[in-house]
């Protein structure tokens, strides 16, 4: 391999943080109470350009892992969710083995928030109403994609996409696909990463008890 320029050689690539660090006792007793606050930050004065994009990684029975990003639409003290194709690669994963982690990448706050815990699909109700909230587009978006598969070419897609447009036009109600719907993850442990300087960073970790309260723990960088 030839020399990289300086400017392109990742092992040349860094920032220097010089954020405020965090201490335990400034954190919330619940970590979902915590996420919202930073979330809160990240999504105002934070500059995070879609803050609640995360990167979702699952693995499948073999234990093969693999990473895609989604967008939270939901959180609440039960824990984070999304909505998918139940058909994905990611909604296989999980039905075979439900652990999953989720990373919100906050770099503009030298922030991320690292979630370890299960999932399951959300109700056809809560499903339901999430659905009638999305723009018609992304409404037909959800019948004409059928997520992770193999296709022909991108005007298989679109033709699909004209069709369906046809039989739903604008302000006529799209009913959800049978196929799609939520996952909702309920956190085992949650980690609140606050970069500082010379790389020795602040990490928080909320690890869940038997009982389901919550420990607190910092761990090293």
């Amino acid at each position: 391999m030839t020399d990289r320029e300086p400017v392109l050689d990742p092992a040349l690539m860094r920032k220097h943080y010089r954020a405020e660090g965090i201490d335990e006792t400034e954190l919330a007793d619940h970590p979902m109470e915590q996420f919202a606050r930073w979330f809160a930050l990240a999504a105002t004065d934070g500059l995070v350009y879609e803050p609640n994009a995360m990167v979702v990684s699952t693995a499948d029975a073999e234990g093969r892992p693999s990473s895609r990003t989604v967008l939270l639409k939901q959180y609440d003290e039960q824990g984070f969710v999304f909505f998918t194709n139940y058909e994905s690669r990611k909604a296989r994963d999980l039905a075979d083995n439900p652990y999953v982690s989720l990373l919100f990448p906050w770099h503009a706050m030298a922030r991320q928030v690292i979630v370890s815990g299960t999932a399951r699909r959300t109700g056809r109700d809560e499903t339901a109403a999430y659905f009638r909230t999305r723009p018609h587009g992304s409404q037909l978006g959800a019948w004409t994609s059928t997520q992770s598969a193999v296709i022909s070419s991108r005007a298989e897609l679109d033709t699909a996409y004209a069709e369906l447009a046809t039989r739903h036009p604008e302000g006529e109600q799209v009913p959800v696909p049978p196929n799609w719907g939520g996952f909702r993850v309920a956190p085992q442990s949650v980690e609140f990463w606050q970069g500082r300087e010379n790389r020795l960073h602040d990490r928080l970790r909320y690890v869940t008890r038997e009982d389901g309260s919550w420990r607190l723990e910092r761990l090293s960088p």
